[in-house]
């Protein structure tokens, strides 16, 4: 039965849970013993997803919602963050505040389980994004949020830049569920000379919630 069904996170770091949530059969890290002042790497597989894939794209609206007409830009409201891929195709990603109910369609697909969905947020960002890829998530000429797709450590991925300040910057990670091992251990040897370490997801939505005052 569907109450009886453990989800279960890809992700796995060397740190003890100080707090967790169950929530939506997902056993939810809120709070790590130690996560330090940051950078932090944010486990966010537990956040739903979808893509959304129909050539008549531009007069849908996801949740009464508009998606950017321009690939590579991107739409937060009301808690979804929407990402405009190409022509045909964007993503939705949950960050905030309740659950939406599935959109209805045939050109929806849930990817929750299907990816990892991975936040770096704090200082020093940009030499660390700098060891692991070649896109330019720093480039000042993008307005963010915006998203770049390609490689991040050998990985192809979706990544979207929600603030690029010196003192607080934020990227999203989106990759296949099958490299998530190997993405966060690479994001750790990386980011271990800034003082990278895990944290719960209450650092992110403190974070986030700042980000939006």
């Amino acid at each position: 039965m569907a109450e009886n069904i453990i989800r279960r996170s890809p992700v796995a770091f060397d740190s003890t849970p100080a707090q967790t949530e169950a929530r939506d059969n997902w056993n939810v890290v809120l709070e790590f013993e130690t996560q330090g002042a940051g950078p932090w790497v944010i486990d966010l597989s537990h956040r739903a997803r979808w893509d959304l894939q129909d050539r008549a794209i531009d007069a849908i609206q996801p949740w009464g919602l508009s998606i950017p007409d321009t690939p590579g830009r991107c739409a937060f409201a009301n808690g979804v963050l929407i990402n405009r891929m190409n022509r045909t195709q964007s993503s939705l990603w949950h960050l905030s505040g309740q659950k939406p109910e599935p959109p209805d369609g045939i050109a929806y697909t849930d990817v929750t389980d299907a990816t990892v969905f991975l936040a770096l947020i704090g200082r020093n960002l940009a030499p660390l994004m700098e060891k692991l890829t070649s896109l330019d998530f720093f480039n000042p000429l993008n307005k963010t949020p915006f998203l770049l797709q390609g490689p991040v450590s050998h990985v192809p991925c979706q990544g979207v830049m929600l603030a690029s300040s010196q003192d607080r910057s934020g990227i999203l990670l989106n990759c296949s569920r099958g490299y998530a091992r190997d993405m966060v251990h690479a994001i750790l040897d990386a980011g271990a000379e800034f003082g990278i370490r895990p944290a719960g997801e209450n650092t992110f939505n403190r974070w986030l919630m700042d980000l939006q005052t």
